[in-house]
């Protein structure tokens, strides 16, 4: 690559000593100069050549002198290099040109040795300059494409590491949860395209934004529908309570958002969500081209399964015994012993309680009522009963009542 520079003199012999000296370099285009009579040449060349690497300037020229023009270029230091040209004895204003940002100086007579050594220098460190640029530049587009996926912190690490997520995968134990919304298809055929584009927008910015102070890694967004991991990219011990406590989040942030568009004449659907915990293989398996950080495996898809059962539950979160018991602090109503579709063992799932309602006479009579329930007491039906009668809208007991009514006994309950 070639290195270009500015001459700055108004000595009329300058140019032709230089170019002499110079003569294998610019042959071999390793050097290519300009050349300008004062200031005044100078900035109106520089204008017009934006690719100039370093500019040489006397000091003593006529219409704008060196001093001048360095305290013109002075905004233009991260794009060349200045190397003062001036007597031996000008120690004064060599100074005043170091303070107004030249790189270097030189004394005249000019030693041409010690020019090339002054110009060799002075071009490494604009290379320098230039890649460090570029490297900033590179981290930023990064982080800006990283920044939809992870959260803030996580986003410029990551950016700040080139090979952090090169393409391939690796086996974690993560946590992870799907969220999607009721009946979120058919209102897509009701709605005109700009009140969806204002629903949807306001929808998963909000989720989003609710993901990434827990930190999660978003992996998917497909419609409404979003896929959240947690424990990936970066190592997250508590990764099933973040996923919990996100989960709690995202549904108390979806149900105060249904409410403004059900105010408004849209009937938003709940946001169901499902919270699994356990091994998966995790990567950016976009190819060289794309960015697809996201993860594969079993533990993917109970989760996804465990959204699913919603539907029949009348819940809108189910949270795996796995994440349950990796998380500190959990508390829950037990919904039973799921056989989740493809699967044949139970996945004991439950319904996560916000603090309010761990403690509360409804949260209590329901654990009794599934205790019978397990034990094969014959007055759970009673018992649940008791419950639909105390709040009709409790769903979870609904489902139980129902099942008991239809002579289905137990906690192991076939999803289908």
């Amino acid at each position: 690559m070639t290195a270009k520079i500015l001459v700055v003199d108004d000595e009329p012999d300058l140019e032709d000593l230089i170019r002499q000296k110079f003569r294998r370099q610019i042959k071999d285009g390793a050097i290519a100069f300009g050349f300008a009579r004062d200031g005044v040449e100078a900035l109106a060349f520089l204008a017009e050549n934006r690719d100039f690497d370093m500019v040489l300037s006397d000091i003593n020229m006529p219409r704008m002198d060196g001093l001048t023009l360095l305290a013109r270029l002075q905004d233009e230091a991260t794009r060349f290099s200045t190397v003062i040209v001036s007597a031996y004895g000008d120690m004064a204003n060599i100074r005043t040109a170091m303070n107004r940002g030249a790189f270097d100086f030189l004394t005249k007579p000019i030693d041409f040795a010690d020019l090339e050594a002054t110009v060799s220098k002075t071009i490494a460190h604009v290379a320098a300059l230039k890649d460090a640029r570029a490297r900033q530049a590179a981290a930023e587009r990064a982080h800006a494409s990283l920044s939809r996926y992870f959260s803030p912190n996580l986003a410029l690490s990551l950016a700040a590491d080139a090979n952090a997520l090169a393409p391939g995968g690796e086996r974690r134990e993560i946590a992870t949860l799907f969220t999607d919304i009721a009946g979120f298809t058919p209102l897509v055929e009701s709605l005109d395209p700009r009140q969806l584009a204002s629903l949807l927008s306001g929808y998963l910015e909000g989720m989003t934004e609710i993901v990434f102070a827990h930190e999660g890694t978003v992996a998917k967004i497909i419609g409404d529908a979003i896929h959240v991991l947690f424990g990936a990219p970066g190592d997250q011990p508590d990764a099933a309570s973040r996923a919990i406590h996100c989960a709690l989040a995202l549904d108390a942030r979806s149900e105060a958002y249904r409410q403004e568009w059900n105010a408004r004449g849209v009937s938003l659907g709940v946001t169901r969500i499902g919270v699994h915990a356990g091994p998966a293989i995790v990567g950016n398996f976009g190819g060289g081209r794309l960015f697809d950080y996201t993860a594969y495996g079993d533990t993917i898809n109970a989760a996804a399964r465990l959204e699913a059962v919603n539907k029949e539950l009348g819940t809108r979160i189910c949270v795996s015994a796995a994440a349950a018991g990796r998380a500190e602090g959990f508390f829950g109503r037990p919904v039973g012993d799921l056989v989740l579709r493809g699967r044949s063992e139970p996945m004991r799932a439950f319904e996560p309680l916000p603090e309010a309602e761990r403690s509360s006479p409804h949260t209590l009579a329901y654990l009794k009522a599934f205790a019978k329930l397990e034990a094969g007491d014959a007055g759970a039906l009673a018992a649940f009963a008791a419950l639909i009668g105390e709040r009709p809208a409790d769903a979870l007991a609904q489902y139980h009542l129902k099942r008991l009514l239809n002579r289905c006994a137990g906690t192991r309950i076939e999803m289908t």
